[in-house]
């Protein structure tokens, strides 16, 4: 009885995996000291696929499904093993299944910032980060280019390769849209999708397919973002540089209010304390509104009361703005036109 129980477990009658965890992408059943049953069972679940595997030549794929093993269901390992007529009972064959279901919320991302070629800006460095979700599409091919003949092969030892393959794209994905980086930034959804049509090749090389791209963020260095900030701050003021430099100096009102009131860090602070420092924040305000309003029909009225004097331009004051919109100028800021008539209009002021 011991001698028969034994014999029987030396053949197999159904070939199932029931994917018991999360994760894993290829699974061989474990067919040591096995051999198949002529006519045994074949089940295949839903979101998978198997493979079999004759001496390392990969013969018949089965999709979902119960199937009967004949010469019929396996056309190509009958063939490798020369069964003509007659089916060879029991028989050897390595058989793999592959998890078909998609692998979602795979991270990528831009361990530094990488530098690309904007038609805007020139050379830009940003970073970007987001998720993707795949499935195994060709098994065989997955098989002879990936897994190979591994017990398991899962998610996690795949990650690195993907995520490589996301950012060797990320550059050639934004110079094929032919969009600049504003651009971009402002529709990720359009960035996602170019990204996705360079990577779906390379995906497609190794048995997968890519099935949903994502970018959920993308972003300047924090010093060229300082840049462009200004530069949009120039925009909202219609490029004028008069009204810019209201406006560089509206943004400072708060800071140097603040360091007025506190008694001491800046100029005012030491010279007028936190009334004065309030007084001169509503002057610049007040001459902000007048720039922004194109200036009126009329005569301005006076940012300070009658009797206070009106000090004169001094050299070193038109010198200190000149550098000033001199790095302007050098951060691509201001266009040279502008800072030629800034400057003139400047050295008037000394005449």
């Amino acid at each position: 009885m011991a001698l028969m129980d034994f014999i029987k477990k030396q053949f197999i009658d159904i070939i199932q995996w029931t994917e018991e965890s999360d994760g894993t992408l290829a699974w061989r059943f474990p067919m040591r000291d096995l051999e198949i049953q002529n006519g045994g069972t074949l089940v295949v679940r839903e979101s998978q696929m198997a493979v079999f595997v004759n001496e390392g030549t990969v013969a018949d794929v089965f999709g979902p499904g119960t199937h009967k093993l004949t010469t019929q269901t396996l056309p190509v390992l009958t063939y490798l093993k020369n069964w003509d007529k007659l089916f060879e009972s029991p028989f050897k064959s390595d058989v793999y299944f592959f998890s078909t279901r998609q692998q979602v919320d795979q991270k990528w991302g831009t361990p530094q910032p990488i530098t690309i070629r904007d038609k805007d800006f020139g050379a830009v460095r940003l970073r970007a980060f987001g998720n993707y979700a795949y499935r195994v599409a060709d098994p065989k091919l997955f098989h002879t280019e990936i897994s190979g003949t591994r017990a398991a092969y899962t998610v996690s030892e795949l990650d690195g390769q993907l995520r490589g393959l996301v950012l060797q794209n990320i550059s050639n994905a934004i110079a094929s849209s032919g969009l600049p980086f504003l651009d971009l930034a402002a529709n990720q959804v359009m960035f996602a999708d170019a990204l996705a049509k360079e990577l779906q090749p390379a995906f497609a090389k190794i048995g997968l397919q890519l099935e949903t791209m994502t970018v959920q963020n993308l972003s300047l260095p924090e010093e060229l973002q300082k840049i462009l900030d200004q530069k949009i701050g120039m925009g909202m003021v219609g490029n004028d540089m008069g009204k810019f430099m209201q406006y560089q100096t509206a943004q400072s009102i708060p800071k140097f209010a603040e360091g007025s009131g506190n008694g001491g860090g800046g100029i005012a602070g030491d010279a007028m304390g936190l009334g004065a420092g309030v007084a001169l924040g509503q002057v610049l305000a007040q001459n902000l509104q007048q720039g922004l309003q194109g200036g009126g029909g009329g005569a301005a009225q006076p940012a300070v009361p009658a009797s206070a004097p009106v000090a004169g331009v001094r050299p070193e004051d038109v010198m200190a703005t000149l550098e000033k919109l001199g790095d302007l100028k050098a951060k691509g800021i201001l266009t040279q036109e502008e800072f030629d008539a800034k400057k003139a209009e400047l050295l008037k002021k000394l005449v």
